[in-house]
């Protein structure tokens, strides 16, 4: 069955132009995508290359696959950007011109109701990106000890009322599985004044995704590893959408670590392999905002590696 142009591009590419300029890109540079998810991005870089140019694109997503571009300058790779270092060898690449992420969660996701990252929708309790990966949301919500479940809510989600959230849940499931969304909802809505539901809603479903993906953990390695990987001059370029990972992101720009530890130098010059391209985040302007929602929250912030 042929695709339709939706299918394709479901994910509506965010400062798509801020972010490609941001990467600086040279027609005949090495350049890696590693959030592919629709081929927006990855398609604009590639407008930008000559032949001898390479495009590395990772996704983890099987769904990703169908957006795949048929370009003989287009590596896709279906992994973690986790693995990013791993790959790059694998490739037979030392060094690249620029990287770019985009961290958001694309509307397909959230308009997939198999998928379970939304709570507009009833079904399944799973929220993984790999869907050959092994923990689910359900998993999480069954099996965690109270104080966990309380701390993800806290650190992830931003939550105040966290340790009576995970005490309503432990309780809950004392009488029996949850296994689907409507299930959860259930137990959980009365904990929400109607008119901070949705937001407050939208919280507990991020810290539940952040965990169940290991959102974080990957997102440090990653950094880590793209750090590594730039040849002198090669831009980092980041699109953000929550506190948690831009505090990261801004972290390894600015120290060269994702804690943010500063070291300096004997004349007590800040030691950090980056210098900030742009001081003052890019965000979307209303135009944009108006045409693709989901871009509110993004922050784009661009190093160079020195």
């Amino acid at each position: 069955m042929k695709e339709t142009q939706e299918e394709l591009t479901y994910h509506v590419p965010v400062l798509l132009k801020e972010s490609v300029d941001g990467m600086n890109i040279c027609p005949n540079g090495t350049y890696v995508d590693v959030t592919f998810g629709g081929g927006g991005h990855s398609r604009e870089i590639l407008s930008r290359l000559e032949k001898d140019g390479r495009l590395l694109g990772f996704d983890q997503d099987e769904d990703a696959e169908r957006n795949i571009v048929d370009d003989p300058r287009f590596i896709f790779v279906r992994s973690n950007f986790r693995y990013l270092h791993n790959f790059l060898r694998y490739h037979d690449i030392e060094k690249v011109d620029a990287i770019l992420a985009d961290l958001g969660v694309s509307s397909h996701h959230f308009d997939d109701s198999e998928r379970g990252f939304s709570f507009r929708f009833d079904g399944a309790l799973d929220m993984r990106m790999n869907k050959r990966a092994g923990l689910t949301a359900a998993d999480v919500v069954n099996t965690y000890a109270e104080e966990r479940l309380a701390d993800i809510f806290y650190l992830y989600g931003e939550l105040k009322n966290s340790r009576k959230l995970a005490s309503v849940i432990v309780k809950a499931r004392a009488n029996g599985q949850i296994k689907t969304i409507g299930e959860f909802l259930e137990i959980i809505k009365p904990l929400f004044g109607r008119e901070r539901e949705k937001k407050e809603l939208a919280k507990v479903f991020q810290a539940l995704r952040i965990e169940v993906n290991q959102e974080m953990e990957a997102l440090k390695e990653m950094l880590t590893a793209a750090t590594e990987a730039l040849k002198p001059g090669g831009r980092l370029v980041v699109i953000t959408y929550h506190s948690l990972e831009d505090r990261m992101v801004k972290n390894i720009m600015k120290t060269g670590n994702v804690e943010g530890k500063t070291t300096q130098d004997f004349f007590g010059n800040l030691q950090t392999p980056f210098k900030l391209v742009n001081n003052k985040v890019i965000v979307p302007d209303e135009e944009e905002i108006e045409r693709n929602p989901r871009s509110r929250s993004a922050k784009l912030r661009i190093a160079e590696k020195k």
